[in-house]
């Protein structure tokens, strides 16, 4: 790559071309090895002498920074970068501010090495993941010819991943639609993006589950929605509790995220009517709904809908992976051309050979046999964590029931001493990654259990990663009881 070298500055002409390639070399954006453009090429774009650009390399030499190779060219030394040298950033002044919102928001990095027992939700198994098939259905769509001929494709996505959706989800989940009701999207976050983009205006009311799904929440606050959390029993979302003038509600009825629990027929009905009465939009996200471990799942609203108000939100980076970056939505018809214009003007398109790849996927039946094989898999790690809820654990947690999906709620019996969040980060050191229910609750924090994820884990590592957890509980359990003997023992001062 050829080193950007501008001839502002003091000093001679020689001096300026020195210093510039001087702090890229110390900056690390020289790395060691990389070779330079030949002194007569430098001079030229410059507009220089050649004799300046070579001074500049014979003292960038001599400082042991460039090492010339007869008949190969001018490279960078090795080493160059003395310690504690820092790579040049954007300026770090104030500078312009982002509104507060963004502010607020948790830095969501995470460390490059996984924790050892990971219970952490959303995860699926990467090594699940059928990469000679994808490889060569993707290396497919790559073929010159193929490449030759693309430009900027339809901005609701490849059309025969939309067809391969559109039978996919009418044959495994009843939905009704076709390719011209499908928008690809980026994953689920980006079509609940598109959705909030076309529907939401500053001070508008969009109703979310509580507990629920913490990036749809954000996601509807950034756009300046007025976000209200909604309570969720054991038959879903309480339709009775859903705030007056609520422009959207998003929900998860296949299996509420993350308690696990469908949402019964009767509140379907009832969200249905309330949406059609009040000039709602409903967004149902139904994702994990692949991966079920019994009883016939319920319809989706979607297919119960009658009057264009559901849009229903699914991905495969659950059945698949994250990393891919495809999910898709089936809007209706009065929704489709704005859609199709938010994603226009936010990417275009997307990725149009693993679209096209994903398409080929389906059809060829190979998504339906992994998603086979990988609910036994999943089954066989689902039945372990259950049977430490229902053995080691049972006497602190109960578990919600769910049928589907890559995790399992379980609440904190009553009168139980336990800080989970405390036990929580203490079993992290001890390379047990778990999440406590609270971070799912915004507005109430009475709600006390953890959600444990299967996705990723290995089987014969959930029973000793429980038996860890179930030690750091016991541990807590007594400490407090300590405290509290401690505390009613206490000889007070008359």
């Amino acid at each position: 790559m050829d080193p950007h070298v501008s001839l502002g500055g003091p000093g001679d002409l020689a001096s300026r071309i020195y210093r510039q390639l001087r702090e890229a070399i110390l900056d690390g954006r020289l790395r060691p090895g990389e070779r330079l453009p030949p002194s007569r090429e430098l001079a030229r774009r410059l507009g220089v002498s050649r004799n300046t650009a070579c001074t500049a390399y014979e003292r960038l030499t001599a400082e042991g920074f460039l090492l010339p190779r007869v008949g190969a060219g001018t490279f960078v030394a090795e080493p160059t970068t003395p310690a504690g040298a820092v790579r040049r950033g954007a300026p770090q002044g104030r500078g312009v501010r982002p509104r507060p919102f963004w502010d607020d928001l948790p830095d969501t990095a995470e460390s490059p090495e996984p924790p050892r027992y990971d219970f952490r939700v959303g995860r699926p198994d990467g090594d699940l993941f059928p990469l000679a098939t994808w490889r060569r259905l993707l290396a497919a769509e790559l073929r010159a010819s193929t490449v030759r001929t693309s430009g900027y494709g339809e901005p609701a996505g490849h059309p025969a991943l939309r067809e391969a959706v559109a039978r996919h989800v009418g044959l495994s989940r009843s939905v009704r639609a076709d390719a011209g009701d499908v928008v690809v999207t980026q994953g689920a976050q980006q079509a609940l993006d598109l959705v909030g983009r076309i529907l939401i205006e500053p001070g508008d009311r969009v109703a979310v589950e509580e507990p629920g799904y913490p990036p749809a929440r954000l996601l509807f606050a950034s756009l300046g929605a007025r976000v209200s959390g909604v309570p969720v029993d054991d038959e879903g979302l309480d339709v009775d509790a859903l705030p007056s003038g609520t422009r959207l509600v998003y929900v998860t009825p296949s299996h509420q995220f993350p308690l696990g629990t469908p949402m019964s027929p009767a509140r379907r009905a009832a969200l249905l009517d309330w949406a059609a009465r009040h000039d709602a939009v409903i967004v149902e996200d139904d994702y994990d709904s692949e991966f079920r471990f019994g009883q016939r799942p319920l319809d989706p609203l979607q297919s119960l809908d009658r009057d264009g108000r559901v849009v229903y939100v699914g991905t495969f980076s659950k059945t698949l992976l994250p990393m891919l970056r495809l999910g898709f939505l089936v809007a209706p018809a009065s929704l489709r051309p704005a859609l199709r214009a938010a994603r226009r003007l936010t990417d275009w398109q997307g990725d149009h050979a693993a679209q096209a790849a994903l398409a080929r996927f389906i059809d060829s039946g190979e998504l339906s046999r992994h998603v086979r094989k990988a609910t036994r898999v999943y089954a066989d790690r689902r039945e372990r964590v259950l049977t430490a809820l229902r053995g080691d654990l049972s006497d602190w947690f109960e578990p919600v029931p769910s049928a589907a999906g890559l995790h399992l709620c379980a609440r904190l019996r009553p009168d139980v001493p336990v800080d989970l969040g405390r036990m929580s980060a203490e079993a992290r050191a001890s390379g047990v990654a778990v999440e406590s229910l609270e971070a799912y609750c915004a507005e109430d924090r009475s709600r006390s259990g953890l959600v444990l994820g299967y996705g990723s884990i290995r089987a014969e590592r959930v029973t000793e990663g429980l038996r860890l957890l179930t030690h750091h509980l016991a541990t807590q359990v007594r400490e407090t009881h300590r405290e509290l003997d401690k505390a009613l023992n206490y000889d007070f001062p008359a």
